[in-house]
């Protein structure tokens, strides 16, 4: 599901078929709608389900992969985890519902496979439905466990609900050429163009004029970089409810983000990353989704076993 738009190319959304990898701190100022999606990072302090005994490992369990609300029994088909897919099907308390399949009680090697076959569960799954998604590898014993999650966390499973209604989540990753960024500083920045000349032409020891060229680079990096960041953000702001900014990775990613978008927002963000990819011809633009709201959704479960 990713898409890499590359200069001077547009950044197109991408089709379902790969994989994200975003989340976390936010980024920019925040707006209302913003400060309002953060509160529906909840976090469940304990949540107990009954006892059902030893476990053996290869006895079946449940493997869960979001949260719904629904009301009304369904099937996904054949889309679970395992070495022949098996069926994806809910699980209820009330009005919200576990999407789940059966499976062995073991740890689920997180492989490439399992990866995507988790996010296709969810990916299949939000087409009509919000979901709440859960780590990879959240595994139960039996239904009844699964009841007794939903029914302990209820009302902090429907107040995210609720806030996450018809928003989807998608991801922008911003990368850059270093060494061409580093030229057009050079060209820009006399002092730097003077030291550089210092450098080359020298005949003696240049270690201090080098030391002195390297800070004044490293700091025309940063704030070309934060300028660049701070600009794209501030583009995306009125068109997105919250954004959240990942850790870079690598020299040449500036940018690693996560944005928030309503349903009825979603063409007008397209169009806005478009504009900005054709703005900034001189960077490359990743650009995936949409997505359930991976880096919006923090609901923590401390498991505890009743006797």
């Amino acid at each position: 599901m990713a898409k890499s738009v590359k200069k001077p190319a547009k950044p197109a959304r991408a089709t379902k078929s790969a994989s994200p990898t975003a989340r976390k701190t936010d980024g920019g100022r925040r707006s209302p709608a913003a400060a309002a999606a953060e509160t529906s990072r909840s976090k469940l302090e304990r949540v107990r389900v009954p006892s059902a005994g030893r476990r053996d490992d290869s006895s079946e369990g449940k493997y869960v992969y979001c949260v719904i609300r629904s009301e009304q029994p369904l099937s996904f088909g054949p889309l679970g985890l395992g070495p022949e897919p098996t069926e994806v099907y809910t699980v209820h308390y009330r009005d919200i519902a576990a999407v789940v399949s059966n499976t062995p009680i073991v740890v689920q090697d997180p492989t490439r496979e399992n990866v995507l076959r988790h996010q296709q569960v969810n990916e299949t799954v939000m087409q009509k439905h919000t979901v709440i998604p859960m780590s990879f590898g959240t595994v139960f014993k039996t239904n009844d466990d699964i009841m007794e999650l939903l029914r302990s966390a209820y009302d902090a499973f429907s107040d995210v609900l609720n806030k996450m209604q018809e928003k989807f989540e998608f991801g922008l990753k911003v990368l850059w050429d270093r060494d061409h960024i580093i030229r057009e500083i050079e060209e820009e920045d006399e002092d730097i163009r003077r030291l550089k000349g210092e450098i080359s032409s020298q005949k003696g020891s240049t270690y201090f004029a080098r030391m002195q060229y390297g800070r004044l680079i490293d700091a025309a990096l940063q704030a070309r970089s934060e300028r660049y960041v701070a600009e794209i953000f501030d583009a995306l702001r009125n068109v997105s409810v919250a954004s959240r900014s990942n850790k870079p990775i690598g020299d040449r990613m500036i940018m690693n983000a996560a944005f928030l978008v309503s349903r009825d927002m979603e063409q007008a963000f397209d169009s806005r990353v478009k504009e900005i990819g054709q703005q900034y011809d001189k960077l490359t633009f990743k650009y995936t989704g949409p997505w359930p709201p991976y880096n919006f959704v923090n609901i923590r479960l401390k498991l505890e076993r009743a006797h």
